[in-house]
């Protein structure tokens, strides 16, 4: 990756960060406080990415030097059914029981602003993660430990409870975190 501006990432999502902090990368994190309710389109590739345009647009007049700012959405897409983070146990108890039969797939946006030239690129990327049944004690424990109600379609596979029930992937496991990499380096090489 080639800058030398600082990178500010506009994402208070542990996975992202921790992403970042295992590649060495120095960052600074800002957060956008947007209703990412409020940002709906029938087509989820256009949603994850106007949910980051206005992460953006929100964080870019908190900035005041020049900066690499990266800002990132994600939902996931189930049986023809697009799955935002669980809102309530119920929900998250549903979405886990029906990955037995419905792979997940992962529709990744990230947007990079220069705020040095007020260059933005965005970019989209799509993986799949199938799940081998999840029986009913695993599901419970994943609720009451609570890390399924900060992600899109409630799981977390790296989660030490869910990785044995991984069939498989098609992408990488960084764009089933939220962070395709490949994408980010392409994205802030573009910008710089």
């Amino acid at each position: 990756m080639k800058t030398n501006l600082p990178i500010i990432l506009g994402s208070q999502s542990p996975w992202r960060q921790g992403i970042m902090r295992e590649l060495g990368w120095q960052f600074t994190v800002m957060t956008a406080d947007i209703d990412e309710k409020q940002i709906r389109d029938d087509t989820p590739e256009k949603m994850v990415v106007a949910i980051a345009k206005a992460k953006a647009a929100a964080i870019l007049p908190k900035i005041s030097e020049p900066s690499i700012l990266i800002t990132a959405d994600q939902v996931v897409r189930c049986n023809g059914e697009i799955r935002e983070k669980p809102v309530d146990e119920d929900q998250a108890r549903e979405f886990l029981e029906s990955y037995k039969f419905y792979s997940a797939e992962t529709i990744s946006s990230i947007v990079v602003t220069n705020t040095q030239t007020g260059k933005q690129v965005s970019g989209i990327d799509l993986a799949k993660i199938y799940f081998k049944p999840l029986p009913k004690q695993v599901i419970d424990a994943l609720i009451d430990k609570g890390d399924v109600f900060k992600s899109a379609g409630g799981f977390i596979h790296e989660d030490s409870l869910l990785s044995q029930y991984i069939d498989h992937l098609e992408g990488t496991s960084d764009s089933i975190d939220g962070l395709p990499l490949a994408l980010l380096e392409k994205l802030i090489t573009e910008v710089s």
